[in-house]
């Protein structure tokens, strides 16, 4: 791929290689694509581009390079009040946290990401990070608090599937 290309067929040659299933080689075209929106003066394409590179380099099992990929990409999202890729974006970092195991700060990632989604009126994302920190709660022994996360997260579905039903049913049981 050429450095020099259009970032948006850089954008989607990068996608392409995800998709064949090559991560290394995806998060370095995503870098590239980054890069080329920069370049063009787009600060919020070239954002997301990074949170792809994370995604890409997290599925490729390099979960530091996948932390510093998503670093400042925050910043972008929230500054142009794009609470959905800030959302986002915060999922990107907590998942790379965790596959550090620097759980605290995963933790915090992740309802950092429930709150921009919640903001964005995303329910079902809204839902999945809530499902991700509940999961990490229980991995850590502290039940109560993934049984909270997976209400809340649940809470704010509006328009559930059959599965987050049921489950809103058993969580929400009074005895």
């Amino acid at each position: 791929m050429s450095k020099h290309s259009d970032p948006q067929t850089l954008a989607v040659q990068a996608k392409q290689v995800y998709e064949m299933g090559d991560f290394p080689a995806a998060g370095q075209a995503f870098a590239d694509a980054a890069e080329a929106f920069l370049s063009a003066g787009d600060k919020l394409m070239a954002a997301e581009m990074k949170n792809n590179q994370s995604v890409s380099l997290l599925r490729a099992k390099q979960a530091q390079s996948a932390l510093d990929a998503v670093e400042g990409t925050e910043a972008v999202f929230a500054d142009a009040g794009d609470f959905r890729r800030l959302g986002m974006a915060h999922a990107n970092r907590a998942s790379a946290l965790e596959a550090l195991r620097r759980h605290p700060d995963a933790i915090a990632a992740y309802e950092k990401a429930g709150e921009s989604l919640e903001k964005a009126g995303e329910d079902q994302m809204r839902a999945q990070v809530m499902q991700l920190l509940s999961a990490l709660y229980l991995r850590r022994w502290k039940f109560l608090n993934a049984v909270i996360s997976l209400q809340s997260g649940l809470a704010g579905v509006k328009d559930p599937t059959p599965k987050q039903r049921l489950m809103k049913k058993l969580l929400f049981f009074r005895l």
